[in-house]
């Protein structure tokens, strides 16, 4: 289970875990616990890091950092380069949907 605890400490391997929008990885933390489908709560989880920017640095490298973590947790092979690359696509292209982050993580899992 992810816990705002669990990701503020990801964040502080980048930065100092210091949180500018709390609200959001709450209000993330919460929907995403309603989805029994563990990618969709990632991509909930992603799209409140990449989107909101709920930290004051290293947001980028939290939500990847934090989709590494979940895939090697739950033993689930990946390729890193194409999760880089949505990382980067999600922010640069400013994807804000849900289904669509979850595609492209998807899209990543061998």
């Amino acid at each position: 289970m992810i816990t705002l605890k669990g990701i503020i400490e990801i964040n502080k391997k980048f930065d100092n875990g210091r949180i500018v929008n709390k609200a959001s990885l709450e209000f993330a933390l919460s929907t995403a616990k309603h989805s029994k489908d563990w990618v969709k709560q990632l991509a909930i989880l992603t799209r409140a890091i990449l989107v909101d920017h709920p930290f004051e640095e290293g947001n980028k490298r939290t939500a990847a950092a934090l989709i590494f973590s979940l895939l090697e947790t739950q033993k689930v092979a990946y390729d890193p380069y194409k999760l880089d690359k949505a990382v980067f696509r999600i922010t640069k292209k400013n994807i804000t949907g849900i289904e669509e982050i979850r595609r492209l993580i998807k899209d990543a899992l061998r």
